[in-house]
Parts: C-alpha cells; structure tokens; sequence
C-alpha cells in the first residue's frame, strides 16, 4: 500500500481536500434534515407565509450549497484518483524498463498487461469510492444516530438492532466474493495470454487450420470468467434485498411507536420526560433513511474495495521487484569490435546450476565472421544468442563482446 500512495504526488491536495468537502456536504445535509422537522412543528403550530418564507430562503441555502459541496467533492474525487491511477501507469511502465528478462519471466508478459490494465481501474475506483462515500457514510451515520437517540432514545434502539444484523449480513457476502475476485484476476491472465498467442502466432494457426482449437480454447477461460462473476454477483444480489428489509422494517417501527408518541404528547401525557412532535416524526424517517443509505453505500465500497485489495497487492509485486540485472556505476557504452568469445557458459531460466539449457559452452566469433547455429526445438539456440546482448546474465562463466565482459 505504501507503494501506492508514494503515486499520489502532485495530486497530493486533491486526495486532503476531497473529504473535508465531503464532510461539509454531509454537515449540509443533516442540516436540511433537521430544518425540515423545525419547518413542519413551525406551521403546525402557527401556519403563516412569513414562516413559509423564512424556511424557504433557508432550505434553499441549504440545498444549494450541499449541491455546490457535493459537485465539488466529485470533481474533486475524481482528480485525485485518475491522477494516482496515471502516475500508477506511468511508474509501473517506466518499472518495466528497468526489468531484465527474468525479472518479465517472473510475472510472465499477460499478467503485466492486466496488471496494468485492469488492476490499476480497479484501484482508481476504489480510490474514487473510498475519497466520497467512505468518508461521508460513517459522518452521516454517527450523525444520524446521534441525532434519533436525542429525540427519543428509545426508539433510537431500533437502530442498536438492525445495524448489527446488517452488518453480520453484509459480513458474510463480502467473506463468500473475496475468494471469487482472487480467482477472477488470476483467469484474466490467462485469457490475455491466449489472445497474445492467438494474434502473434494467427499466420500458424491459419496455416494449420486450428481456428477451431483456438476458438475453444478462448471460449473455456471466457467462460470461467462468466461462471465466477455469475456467483459472485447472486451472492452481492442479497445485498439490495436485505438492506430493502432493513429500511422498510425501520419505517414501520418508528411509525408505530412514534405515532403512539406523538398523540400522547398531543393529549398532555408525557412518558419518562420524552415528548414527540411531527416534526421529530420526520426527522426520525429521513434518519433511518440517511442510515440504512449510508450502510448500503459502506457495503458497495467494501465490495470495491475487496476487488481492488487483490489489485493493490499485485501491483505492489510489480513495484516491489528486485531488479536481477543492473548496470555498474561506468558502464561501458562503446563496443570496439564484434568480437564475441564464451568461456565456459552456463544458463539456467530457474538460476539452478543443477538445472542447465546450456553447460560448457566455449565459443568465439571473430568480429565480422558470419556463423550459423544448428539444433533441435529446445536445444538453446535462442538463449545461446540472448546471451550476447546481455538481456539475460551467464548462470556460469564469462560472455565477452569486444573484450570486455557484457556486464
């Protein structure tokens, strides 16, 4: 994760300032909500135009300005997280610069193309989702509560119940996807490297008639892919349903109770020094709402933040790579001549002297001699070349160009 927020730099501002409008918009909408409930005991007890005026200009400020604030933290948002998932690419590319070819064989080539691809969306989303509605859900819940249990304790305990249940509810997906998601990324590797191989090699695989061959094998990963989101998106679909559940239950009960309320304040009768008013009725309902909403809104982002958590840490792979092959401090940039001499080479793709493609390997090319290299599929007649310009480094012995050792 450090890895990443090293990427924020000169976005740095929007990333400090995009909550703090956040948590301006959510102090603007709880304002409305409670001006709404002044607004209604106000014409319940003396109804007049002057009243409906004052309210007005104030609900008017107040909604104006929670839709400038609102704006504002969405533009906002969204600077912060394209501009870290830009700097993301731009690191990560110029990473791969510095990579050897064992270093691309580690991760093989489709895995850094999804990397860079599809696991950096994932963590710019979640990066928009976490600047916006995880710093504004847990404002507008602990507010929300705050709020209900100072107009009525009692009927604040509704909440004490169901936000529990929704929470072990919203638990319990999020433990079920996880797993989906993980697999998922791993499954796009693989079907960005069979669509490599189709495209480079389609001259072959039109050659030998294996369009066919080809087609299932796409179709078979293609398929995976649909298979686990499938599962993974009829566990997130208890989601809408049970928060719907949550919401409508909470309606009904703070209606009962707060009705019984309500007209026992009306008749004169006041129970445990607790009175209700209509105005107290409506604020309790867009309370129950702002809550239930911000519950929901928290579970959207958990999922969101479970697929780009997978992501963080395959991008933090890339980041964190050590480099197998580096420059010395002087490196030479000048070559004298083509000659190339091996003294006794060895290579191993593993680094396992116990595990050698090529062994013994002595050999010298005199500069400007022209030399062909036989043998079979396999026998080391590409690495033996990849030798002399160094993009991978003799397991054993010395190759030298020009007299001087590649290194």
């Amino acid at each position: 994760m450090r890895q990443i927020l090293k990427c924020v730099r000169q976005y740095k501002r929007d990333f400090i300032l995009a909550p703090v409008v956040v948590i301006l918009e959510a102090v603007c909408e709880l304002l409305l909500v409670v001006t709404i409930g002044k607004f209604i005991d106000a014409l319940t007890a003396a109804a007049s135009m002057q009243t409906i005026y004052q309210f007005g200009v104030r609900l008017l400020v107040l909604a104006a300005a929670s839709l400038v604030l609102g704006t504002a933290s969405g533009l906002v948002a969204v600077r912060g997280s394209a501009g870290l998932a830009k700097n993301l690419r731009n690191t990560m590319f110029q990473r791969f610069q510095t990579f050897s070819f064992e270093n691309i064989d580690h991760f093989s080539t489709d895995s850094l193309v999804t990397r860079m691809t599809t696991d950096i969306t994932n963590v710019q989303q979640a990066f928009m989702m976490i600047l916006r509605i995880a710093t504004k859900s847990p404002i507008s819940l602990i507010c929300a509560l705050f709020m209900a249990f100072y107009i009525n304790w009692k009927i604040g305990l509704i909440y004490v119940v169901v936000i529990p249940l929704l929470a072990i509810g919203l638990f319990s997906i999020a433990k079920v996807t996880l797993p989906i998601f993980k697999r998922v990324f791993k499954t796009y590797d693989r079907l960005n490297r069979i669509v490599r191989e189709n495209l480079h090699g389609i001259r072959v695989v039109k050659s030998f008639v294996r369009e066919e061959h080809e087609t299932e094998k796409f179709c078979s990963v293609s398929q995976e892919i649909k298979q686990d989101f499938t599962k993974a998106e009829k566990t997130l679909a208890f989601n809408s349903p049970m928060m719907q559940v949550a919401v409508y239950a909470c309606l009904i009960l703070i209606s009962w109770f707060s009705a019984k309320a309500i007209v026992r304040t009306a008749s004169g009768v006041v129970v445990g020094g607790i009175s209700m008013t209509t105005g107290d009725l409506q604020n309790l309902l867009s309370y129950s709402l702002m809550i239930l909403m911000a519950l929901m809104m928290l579970s959207m982002v958990c999922v969101m933040v479970m697929m780009a958590r997978e992501s963080i840490g395959r991008i933090s792979e890339v980041l964190e790579e050590k480099v197998t092959m580096e420059n010395p401090e002087q490196p030479e940039t000048t070559v004298p001549n083509g000659d190339i001499v091996f003294r006794n080479v060895g290579f191993s793709y593993v680094g396992d002297k116990d595990k050698l493609c090529l062994s013994g390997v002595d050999l010298h090319i005199r500069s400007g001699e022209t030399i062909g290299v036989i043998g079979g599929t396999g026998a080391g007649k590409s690495t033996l070349v990849q030798l002399i310009p160094r993009l991978y480094d003799a397991t054993e012995g010395v190759v030298e160009v020009g007299g001087r050792d590649v290194r």
